[in-house]
């Protein structure tokens, strides 16, 4: 069972007639999962309550980012860490873009003509996005211990660790539970 906002029809309108011009009550409701996806908007809250967690996470290594070639060390880095930042950078920011393009196009294609359409290719770019943030997230955690501990060697075990997390939670874990 999931919790799901409840609507009703519009005043003045008889409940046997189905509107698609609905207002939202404010509190949950419980939903029974035979139904759960048989409500139009439903993928698209799941959808955008999904981008609720993960856009933060791309927001935030990206601002890390941006900060780190102002710092008085970063000229003293290796090349080869400099090419791990770039590699890390142009990562997050691509990630953050395809994240935070379902929502900025869902505000220039208002009214969504094609729904189904919209949330197919909109979960494409949720996964690409994720994915490119999955990427970032082990190279900056290479960059940073490999920087922070002087040891190229601790910063390799370190991404080699975060990439089995990120491997195993956002990526196998949930294409077995799927069923």
């Amino acid at each position: 069972m999931r919790w799901r906002a409840c609507r009703l029809p519009v005043a003045g309108m008889p409940h046997a007639i189905k509107s698609p011009t609905t207002h939202r009550l404010p509190g949950p409701q419980l939903v029974d999962p035979a139904q759960e996806g048989t409500h139009e908007d439903g993928d698209l809250s799941d959808l955008l309550g999904e981008l609720r967690v993960v856009l933060p996470t791309a927001q935030l290594l990206t601002a890390f980012l941006i900060t780190v070639p102002f710092m008085p060390g970063f000229s003293g880095i290796v090349e080869i860490e400099r090419y791990v930042f770039l590699a890390t950078f142009i990562l997050s920011v691509s990630g953050l873009v395809l994240l935070s393009a379902p929502a900025v196009q869902h505000r220039v294609m208002r009214p969504l003509v094609d729904r189904i359409e919209f949330k197919r290719r909109a979960s494409k770019q949720i996964l690409l996005g994720c994915a490119a943030i999955s990427l970032a997230l082990i190279l900056a955690s290479q960059f940073v211990l490999s920087v922070a501990m002087d040891s190229e060697v601790l910063g390799t075990v370190a991404a080699a660790g975060v990439a089995a997390l990120l491997g195993l939670f956002w990526w196998l874990l949930p294409g077995a539970w799927k069923g």
